[in-house]
């Protein structure tokens, strides 16, 4: 059984206000991209990487797996439109069976804990899936700049990523998602829609993801970076 990784970055989103897209982004004189990517590759467990970008960026990968010695990196295919069909294309052009694990991870999530990638490998291996969340600890409100109503946080997570199925799993769950014209904000979401119970890891406040320009100012801090 191989452990693969698949992450998207096909996104164009500009939200962190910087001219080019998050993933793109120096931090230190290194991509975000590839302090994620680098997590993947010193983890035993991993296997093969898989990287979806617009086709612009190829040459740009290419050169920073040379320059990085990202071994474990041996995809690099087309983004889509939406982040399902990036996963989607990923997952088309792997070498893969049907047990051979996917570990979906979001390019923007550069400080996963290497625990929590560990701790979620061996929960899918063990029961067939896994999805990284954290437990809402603030109080909640529904709203729309008026307070409505509180909601009870008892039962809520914030879902982050990875989240981790097997290739049949995942494909199958993405193909009855095209053919139904659904469009899922994540891979949870859709294998759900198969009847699939979904098993919860725990995961961390540092593997936020980097939308915002505060988010990549908290990056830098965390880093020791001015």
């Amino acid at each position: 059984m191989k452990t693969i990784a698949i992450i998207p970055a096909g996104g164009k989103g500009l939200r962190s206000g910087y001219s080019a897209p998050k993933q793109f982004l120096k931090i230190n004189g290194k991509e975000l991209l590839i302090y994620t990517i680098e997590i993947f590759q010193k983890n035993r467990a991993l296997n093969e990487i898989a990287v979806a970008v617009d086709k612009t960026y190829f040459g740009l990968i290419d050169r920073l797996r040379r320059k990085y010695h990202l071994t474990k990196l041996k995809y690099i295919v087309e983004g889509g439109k939406q982040r399902q069909d990036s996963v989607f294309n990923a997952l088309s052009s792997l070498s893969a069976s049907g047990d051979d694990l996917i570990v979906v991870h979001d390019a923007a999530r550069p400080l996963l804990p290497s625990s929590v990638l560990y701790n979620a490998i061996y929960t899918a291996r063990l029961k067939d899936n896994a999805v990284v969340c954290i437990k809402a600890k603030d109080t909640l409100v529904k709203g729309t700049k008026i307070m409505h109503e509180y909601t009870d946080r008892t039962k809520i997570y914030y879902v982050q990523t990875p989240q981790i199925f097997s290739y049949k799993v995942l494909m199958n769950a993405m193909k009855k998602a095209y053919e139904e014209g659904f469009i899922g904000t994540d891979e949870s979401m859709l294998v759900k829609r198969l009847g699939k119970k979904i098993h919860i890891v725990e995961g961390s406040a540092f593997n936020f993801k980097v939308t915002s320009g505060d988010d990549v100012i908290m990056i830098r801090k965390l880093l020791g970076l001015k």
